[in-house]
């Protein structure tokens, strides 16, 4: 596009805030790509496009979020979820917000054991307890400018009651054994790699993990089992968490801790280390007290996100107990379809190798056909003004088979007009090929009249003006194409 050429080679801010807000590609990711292909970007003009963003965003909050309601004056808002799971609480504020017609209420506690969606790890949920027996469900959480705000339905019945604040055990659990997962999944893939791998971007639910990180190439079989291996080696030692707060962060960059490269940091920070001589990070997600909680971790895929960039997703515990639970299932299902329990893949080996001979067999044979329906019609032509036209309903195996026919035709009649209609695939198509002299003779163009002729078989098509193809739902309109097709010609 305008927006950039080989002439121009910076990408405008505009682009690169579209790229950022509409699709999601993070800044420092898109100028990646961009310098691999040889540009540059705007980055002045991302910025004021940023900035225009952020007043738009204010004003349509001005409008859809309420102010703040004070419940109580007691400003001070702790977060005790590192060591409890379920604290005493009480409504410090709450207000309501709409979105796209939706609404929810945001509450603040005094203290509160729910982690906010941070660093790529998500929020949790759970619920407050009155002592009057009124429970409100926690949906999310989520931090804005450090404040910790829990997303509700409702408000509860007596606001300045006092509330047991309980995390969803279970599920918070098996966040944080993907977050720690994580943790040794990136130790082991810079043991494996090397050095220059380094964190890119992540997500971390109850569900799955998500690694995003710098590499070159697409990380092999044997480098995924070795990395697979090592993490899983590590979890069965069951290592201590060793968990450090308000370190200093120099101190904590002596000691080797990884800081995640683009992210800001404090004077003090909080160190994650399992074995001081395999992973050490500077994280402020939850994570497990040993590796063994983790359990398993089982990688399902590895992909490229973008160059220099690859992606790896995973499960640990319940959810690689689930995907090899499936998987085990599927095998015993092809087991029993393959009536071969003990080589599977051999057995799949052998049916693919048979099927791709049978695809040949049934190509040859559809070569044969084409080639007899070839003379057939070649032997029905007609010879108008020196052009040999053909205007046939025929009927072919396959899609393939009606290209092959129409292509083999022209080069068998020097000057052509072809129309043919019939069954493809059991479905109704209608091909037009015309040879160049006669398009330009004749003042021809088949896309066009192969989309006249579709609306006899309710369907729809088009092409250039030498050849065209339609499909369509009507089979019983076949015979209407073939009568249109000569009321064209003589028109």
């Amino acid at each position: 596009t305008s927006n950039f050429t080989s002439a121009n080679k910076n990408i405008e801010g505009k682009v690169v805030f579209e790229l950022y807000d509409t699709f999601g590609f993070p800044v420092d990711l898109i100028s990646l790509i961009a310098r691999e292909n040889g540009y540059t970007i705007d980055e002045a003009g991302f910025e004021v496009e940023m900035n225009i963003q952020k007043e738009r965003s204010r004003k349509a909050a001005a409008t859809e979020v309420a102010d703040w309601v004070i419940v109580s004056d007691d400003d001070e808002v702790e977060f005790v979820g590192y060591d409890l799971l379920t604290a005493t609480s009480t409504i410090v504020k709450h207000r309501t917000v709409k979105l796209k017609g939706a609404e929810e209420i945001q509450v603040v506690l005094d203290a509160t054991p729910f982690y906010a969606e941070s660093g790529g790890q998500v929020g949790d949920t759970g619920y407050l307890t009155s002592a009057a027996g009124e429970k409100i469900k926690i949906k999310d959480t989520r931090k804005e400018n450090n404040l910790i705000i829990h997303i509700i339905d409702k408000l509860p019945n007596d606001l300045k009651a006092k509330f047991d604040a309980k995390v969803d055990v279970s599920r918070r659990q098996s966040i944080q054994a993907n977050h720690s997962a994580t943790h040794l999944l990136h130790a082991a893939l810079k043991k494996v790699l090397g050095e220059h791998v380094n964190q890119k971007g992540s997500l971390v639910n109850d569900n799955v993990l998500r690694f995003d990180f710098s590499h070159f190439s697409k990380v092999t079989d044997e480098e995924l089992l070795k990395v697979e291996e090592m993490v899983n080696e590590k979890i069965r030692e069951n290592i201590a968490l060793e968990e450090r707060r308000s370190v200093p962060i120099a101190e904590a960059k002596q000691l080797g801790a990884m800081a995640l490269f683009g992210e800001k940091y404090g004077e003090y920070v909080r160190m994650i280390t399992f074995d001081p001589s395999f992973s050490r990070e500077l994280c402020g997600g939850t994570h497990v007290q040993a590796t063994g909680e983790i359990g398993l971790v089982k990688v399902t895929a590895e992909s490229s996100v973008a160059a220099g960039v690859r992606r790896i997703e995973a499960v640990t515990g319940r959810g690689a107990e689930a995907y090899f639970r499936e998987s085990g299932a599927v095998m015993a299902k092809l087991s029993d379809l393959l009536k071969q329990p003990k080589d599977i893949a051999k057995s799949l080996e052998q049916l693919i190798n048979e099927k791709e001979a049978l695809l040949k067999r049934v190509q040859a044979l559809e070569s044969i056909q084409v080639g007899v329906v070839k003379n057939e019609l070649l032997a029905k032509a007609k010879k108008i003004d020196g052009v040999n036209v053909i205007i046939q309903r025929v009927d072919l195996p396959s899609a393939d088979a009606a290209r092959q026919l129409a292509y083999d035709l022209k080069q068998a009649s020097p000057s052509l007009y072809l129309v043919f209609a019939g069954l493809a695939d059991d479905k109704p198509q209608v091909t037009v090929m015309f040879s160049d002299d006669v398009v330009e003779k004749w003042q021809l163009d088949a896309g066009k009249l192969v989309r006249e002729l579709a609306k006899e078989i309710n369907g729809g098509g088009g092409g250039q003006k030498f050849y065209a193809t339609a499909g369509g739902k009507e089979a019983a309109g076949l015979d209407k194409v073939v009568a249109k097709a000569n009321e064209a010609l003589n028109n």
